[in-house]
């Protein structure tokens, strides 16, 4: 993120009040007449937020993601605008030096804004999406306390709902430059204020008389990546009234542990004359880098960032501005691949084979922040995705958003403001000239690409979804975002860079330069690239339907969807007690199942598990749900089984008829029911570790349609002396398939068939079982890839798994903990430690050696361990403070099998517990769950999660067969 020298951000102490209940003006509110505090009508506000979030805040209205309660708050199109239309108030201290100016900047407004500034009128531009910077050094108060009062006016148009809903309400907000999802879409309700409000970032920034504006950071490269240069250009705005003789300088660092910073170049630069009151443009000289460290997508390499700081001095008064914001150094390029039609990404020269999710945004009432960004990103990295698309009804995200994928190594997909439904698509047709200010939308567009364009994560801009911008906004934008001719080339190598041609690599006339524009989502290698409605489908799927032919016939899906139902504990959390029945399963004629959902589910977009006709429910394919628990244990089930088989399928075709997909969606912003990983709580669904699966780098699956094993290899690296070990168990504990396929090699960026799963072809095999995958490196034994499955025979299902409940596998579980500060990490070692069967196909290969029984060293840290033994449940209190000792939980049980669908979840201790509250401590990020064990197995987790102050947490451990729930470890 970009950050300026002395900046201050205004993010506390603000109240707020409805413009009609204010008796004063703007001018008294900030003079004689200010807010003493949160007292009526005044409330404590969240800045940046919403209006609606003050609301929830304070409790004036209910929370509208909760059960049905969206419905008891009224709508702006039923209380009119000035409903909606809020005060802001706040104070802030700051107090000018000689030939200092200060800056009052809004990050982003919805829609606009008068501001008072001790009794001084400003009257901001409508646009969510613009940028404000006040330049208020006259008018600050001499004794630097000042008073600032913010009037906010919802959107022009903000629409109403159509009694049947619809995508985007009845379309008007899309007469305004600002968010479409706020009318409701098929996967959300209506946001009643329209997302009114200071919705980000405010702060006041100080500097001397020469101010950096808006940097522009360029990397190119040379001798296959060995030689990089760092091109840099920014505007320099001179405010005062005498001419500036300044120098400039850049300084790149690299962090390399512990806060320890390696400088790798400091450029200066004397003699740069501003004259008075002008903005003048400035390109450094180029910097080289020898063997820079590069930027990686994840799954590709390491996300080495870089600290670029331009600092600028003024001759009689030192240091001016300073300026820094993070940088990789990396190389972007696309084309429209001839053999899929697909559009293929490249990094580095690297073709990378593209598996993401589309983002809406982190919250629907704009309760944005560091600390969720963290998670919701993290969360999409921990999945092994690579790419994340802003869809156009939602956000231009936030630096915050942008630095999380830099870290994390996320390619981003920015849409602007446009989509097929609210502009010109829809049902009715409406808005087909897009919004009503062209230039405003380009204005923004504008402004949005100089916010975010240096962080290496963003991949490409994209004209809307579904559509394309009206004509004159398309024509602006293909040609303010035309690529630099550099980045035209899929060849480093053909464009000299350097002292050659040094005006071949000028990027101080272009916007951005170095990545795409495509014009929209269904355009240019996306879709069927003719922007026909080719996306899809969003529904549940049988699994090996997504590896057949007729699937999917384009390159590039940018939108495949299915379900997404929670674990029970998070309906329960935001639903009264109506909403906790599950679906009435309504038999059809024709054998299929509908779901009938309640009234609750219905209106937080409930996908059902069934598609009559086409795919019998996948629920029922368990036996009856009994209840809800048992309702959304069974649909964790299916979303592991559904979005593995997506991902599968999609990598089963890598380069020969795919190049990439992104599933719709990856989460939702408020507590919707539908194309989820993981909830509005901030807990993952089964599908999240399903994908999590399925998108390793290098990745050994079952193709569902031919039951061929297949190895799949994304990297650069050649795959060599691997292995792949096959076992079928079956649920009387017995292993009565096992192969060892060896001594095979895979090329980099290639999937490969190796051989096929018989069992199903065999002698009597049993309706139900599971089918256990290693890849393993022969050298050493070490797994590269582990795939487990549950299967049926063809035309069957998994009712035969219901009575396996009632097997009790014995575990053994080693865990440690480490804390710091409010940092827990436990790290995990789970044993099935039931004994095999015997069976005509063990052999040594199923040792534990090979099975990964680890060491116990690998947690040791001198401290003796404890084991217990006994019943089927323990409470441990094994950790004390910051204790590194290590203890053994034993869960006694007969019988021998597989322990079959195991899932940790954090909490509250009892005694922090209160009734009927949700116990759960989120988020937490585990390395892997919902994962099952075959005898002698045994697997690493690693948990980690903030535990809020004064609360206990301890780990239970869930499964198929421990129905209760197991409590692991309690830390007092």
């Amino acid at each position: 993120m970009a950050e300026q020298l002395r900046k201050t951000t205004l993010d506390s102490g603000w109240v707020a009040a409805r413009s009609t209940e204010v008796q004063f003006t703007g001018t008294q509110l900030t003079t004689t007449h200010s807010p003493t505090g949160p007292t009526s009508p005044w409330m404590e506000a969240l800045v940046p937020g919403t209006v609606l979030a003050t609301l929830v805040k304070n409790k004036a209205v209910p929370d509208p993601f909760y059960g049905l309660q969206n419905e008891h708050i009224i709508d702006i199109a039923d209380s009119g605008r000035d409903y909606y239309t809020f005060w802001f108030f706040t104070t802030f201290n700051c107090k000018l030096s000689s030939n200092e100016h200060c800056d009052l900047n809004f990050r982003g407004i919805n829609y606009s804004a008068d501001v008072y500034l001790n009794g001084h009128e400003i009257i901001l531009p409508k646009g969510m999406f613009r940028r404000h910077s006040l330049d208020v050094t006259n008018i600050l108060h001499p004794d630097g306390t000042n008073l600032l009062a913010v009037l906010v006016h919802p959107p022009d148009h903000p629409g109403r709902i159509p009694p049947e809903g619809g995508q985007g309400g009845d379309h008007e907000i899309g007469k305004d430059v600002t968010t479409q999802y706020v009318e409701g879409w098929d996967w959300m309700a209506p946001i009643r204020d329209r997302n009114t409000g200071i919705w980000d970032e405010v702060s006041i920034s100080v500097t001397g008389p020469v101010k950096i504006i808006d940097p522009l950071l360029v990397s190119t490269f040379s001798d296959d990546y060995k030689k990089a240069y760092l091109h840099t250009t920014t505007e320099l705005e001179n405010r005062s009234s005498l001419t500036a003789e300044c120098s400039l300088s850049v300084l790149v660092t690299t962090e390399l542990e512990d806060s320890i910073c390696l400088v790798e170049h400091h450029l200066q630069t004397q003699d740069l004359t501003i004259p008075a009151n002008s903005r003048v443009q400035y390109t450094f000289p180029e910097l080289f880098f020898s063997n820079p460290n590069l930027w990686w997508p994840n799954g590709m390499g390491k996300q080495s960032l870089y600290n670029v700081v331009i600092s600028i001095d003024v001759k009689g008064f030192g240091e001016s501005d300073s300026w820094s914001h993070h940088f990789g150094f990396r190389k972007i390029e696309s084309h429209i691949d001839d053999a899929t039609g697909g559009r293929l990404f490249k990094v580095n020269g690297e073709p990378i084979f593209i598996r993401g999710g589309n983002w809406i945004l982190s919250d629907g009432l704009l309760r944005l922040s560091k600390k969720r960004y963290n998670t919701d990103i993290k969360f999409h990295a921990d999945m092994n995705f690579n790419m994340i698309r802003c869809w156009g009804g939602g956000l231009a995200e936030r630096p915050e958003f942008y630095h999380y994928c830099d870290c994390y190594g996320l390619l981003v997909w920015q849409e602007f403001w446009i989509t097929g439904d609210v502009d010109g698509r829809g049902v009715p047709v409406s808005n087909p000239n897009g919004p009503l200010d062209h230039d405003l939308f380009l204005f923004s567009a504008r402004d949005t690409v100089k916010l975010l364009r240096n962080h290496p994560s963003l991949a490409l801009w994209v004209g809307g979804n579904e559509q394309v911008p009206p004509d004159d906004i398309n024509a602006a934008l293909k040609n303010d975002l035309r690529l630099h001719p550099y980045f035209e080339s899929e060849d480093e190598n053909s464009k000299p860079v350097g002292d050659w041609f040094p005006m071949s690599t000028d990027f101080s006339q272009y916007l951005d330069g170095t990545r795409i524009y495509i014009q929209g989502s269904m355009w240019d290698g996306f879709a069927d690239g003719k922007g026909n409605f080719t996306d899809g489908p969003y529904e549940i799927q049988n699994p090996e339907d997504f590896f057949k032919d007729h699937f999917y016939n384009y390159g590039f899906n940018p939108e495949v969807g299915s379900v997404g139902m929670p674990v029970a504990a998070t309906i329960k959390a935001t639903m009264p007690s109506e909403g906790w029945q599950i679906p009435v399963f309504k038999k059809l004629p024709n054998s299929y199942v509908e779901e009938v959902p309640n009234p609750i589910w219905e209106y937080h977009k409930y996908i059902p598990y069934s598609k009559p006709t086409k795919v019998h429910d996948q629920i029922q394919l368990y036996g009856d749900a009994k209840d809800l628990d048992d309702f959304c244990l069974k649909a964790q089930l299916v979303n592991y089984i559904q979005y593995r088989a997506l991902l599968e399928g999609w990598t089963s075709r890598m380069w020969s008829k795919y190049t990439g997909v992104l599933i719709w969606k990856t989460q939702n912003p408020w507590t919707g029911l539908r194309g989820q990983f993981y909830d509005h709580l901030l807990d993952q669904t089964a599908g999240f570790y399903g994908c999590r699966c399925a998108a390793e780098p290098v990745h050994v699956q079952l193709n569902l349609a031919t039951y061929l094993i297949e190895v799949v290899n994304t990297t650069s690296e050649e795959l060599s002396n691997v292995a792949i070990e096959a076992s079928v168990w079956d649920l009387d504990g017995t292993c009565p398939y096992y192969r060892v396929h060896e001594n095979f090699s895979l090329l980099p960026k290639k999937v490969a068939p190796i051989v096929k799963m018989k069992y199903p072809e065999s002698k009597d095999p049993k309706q139900v079982y599971f089918l256990l995958l290693k890849l393993y490196n022969m050298a050493d034994n070490r797994v590269i890839s582990r795939n487990f499955y549950w299967l049926h025979l063809s035309g069957g299902d998994y009712k035969l798994l219901e009575p396996y409940r009632e097997k009790k596998i014995p575990l053994k579980i080693t865990s440690k903990v480490s804390v710091e500060e409010s940092i827990y990490n436990i790290q995990v070692l789970v044993t099935n430690t039931s004994t095999r069967s015997d069976s005509t196909s063990s052999t040594g290969r199923l040792s534990d050696g090979f099975y990964g029984t680890h060491s116990l060293e690998t947690l040791d840290c001198g401290v003796g361990i404890e084991q217990e033994t006994g019943g089927s449940k323990r409470i441990h209190k094994c950790f004390s403070g910051k204790s590194d000792g290590l203890k053994v939980t034993e869960i006694n049980g007969p019988d021998v099998g597989v322990a079959f669908f195991l899932h940790f979840s954090v909490h509250t201790s009892k005694r922090d517990y209160e009734e009927g509250k949700d116990t759960r401590i989120l988020p937490v990020h585990y390395s892997d769950n919902y994962f099952s064990l075959v005898p002698g197995e045994t697997l690493p987790i690693n948990i980690s999660f903030d535990v809020p102050q004064g609360v206990t947490p301890r780990v239970i451990l869930h499964g198929w067969n421990y129905d209760g729930g197991e409590i692991i470890c309690e830390v007092v």
